[in-house]
């Protein structure tokens, strides 16, 4: 207990300590918005994420502690790995939420393409592309690609959390990256980040 007033007294120990319990407080604040989305499914998958993430940063505060001394108790490898579990959980239900706003998204275009292909089909001269997509995968492909043209949002969360998950999917062992794939997803990731700050319109919204 001296030891950790003796730090708090400190003005560089205490800044460190509130900020990393600020963003605790961030991801509560951020699971009960996600509680009132309309949809279901965002609404399942960004509260059990944010739930994650709070259990999460738990987990980093409490290796911090053990990092700059204040208690020796602690199992360094298995708060890092249990930090990491729930960081890839908090990742892998965000893109399930990502994926599932593709999907609504490639409907939406797929309808609206259709509108227009009918209506085209009343003008001799109208163009059809049915000839340039006759591979399934090239179809979807191109499909995927105008959705999220036309969602650049979506687009960027969905790159942003891809970038993110290398990182406790190499800690845990699931999928290994070299450290320069991982140095680039997480450059990647912070751009996409401060686009975030710096638009707020380009944050993907909770329906």
């Amino acid at each position: 207990m001296d030891a950790f007033t003796r730090f708090t007294n400190q003005t560089q120990g205490r800044d460190r300590l509130f900020f990393r319990l600020g963003n605790v407080v961030h991801a509560i604040q951020a699971t009960e918005q996600s509680i009132h989305a309309t949809d279901l499914v965002p609404r399942l998958c960004l509260t059990l994420a944010n739930l994650n993430r709070v259990i999460y940063f738990i987990c980093d505060t409490i290796l911090w502690v053990r990092s700059v001394g204040l208690t020796s108790g602690i199992n360094k490898e298995k708060w890092r790995t249990r930090a990491a579990h729930h960081y890839c959980f908090s990742l892998l239900l965000s893109l399930v939420r990502d994926l599932y706003e593709i999907s609504l998204q490639m409907k939406r275009v797929t309808r609206d393409r259709a509108k227009k292909e009918k209506s085209a089909s009343q003008d001799p001269l109208g163009y059809s592309v049915a000839d340039e997509e006759t591979e399934w995968l090239q179809s979807f492909l191109l499909l995927l690609f105008r959705s999220l043209k036309q969602h650049p949002p979506l687009l960027l969360d969905t790159v942003k959390n891809l970038c993110d998950i290398l990182n406790p999917l190499d800690q845990l062992g699931i999928y290994k990256s070299n450290p320069g794939i991982i140095g680039l997803g997480g450059l990647v990731s912070s751009i996409a980040g401060m686009i975030t700050v710096a638009y707020p319109q380009m944050k993907l919204k909770t329906r």
